[in-house]
């Protein structure tokens, strides 16, 4: 194992040793585990996941193009996507440390600013294509 001699730690970690076809196939099993805990434990991710399960077919019903369609689909996934990373952060502090902490308010509020431009992006995506649709 190689060690950076001035912070005595390794530069290569060694439980990332698989390669190839088997560090594919582990990788999607963790992600499935992934999923699986973020609906478990995440109200938030439940709740936007369920939203998504409804919009996206909708906007694939609803647009009069793939462009169109993929338009529709798109902030459904994003928010679904920063909805994971926003729930990893606010995992990765608290196991940390429960204490109360400046920099780990910080981390947490950006997480939630990360969903919540998400949503609003959602919102104004489906919002402007609605209007422009049936009232335009």
């Amino acid at each position: 194992m190689q060690k950076d001699n001035n912070l005595k730690t390794p530069l290569h970690n060694e439980k990332k040793g698989k390669k190839g076809l088997n560090r594919i196939f582990n990788a999607f099993f963790y992600s499935l585990s992934g999923l699986r805990a973020a609906w478990n434990d995440e109200e938030a991710f439940r709740q936007i996941t369920i939203i998504s399960f409804i919009l996206i077919p909708l906007g694939i019903y609803l647009g009069d193009s793939f462009a169109n369609k993929i338009i529709l689909v798109l902030p459904c996934i994003i928010a679904i996507i920063a909805e994971l990373i926003n729930s990893a952060i606010e995992n990765a502090i608290d196991f940390t440390s429960i204490e109360i902490h400046p920099l780990a308010k910080k981390a947490k509020d950006m997480g939630s600013a990360i969903q919540l431009i998400a949503c609003l992006f959602l919102a104004f995506v489906w919002i402007c294509y609605l209007f422009i649709k049936f009232f335009n």
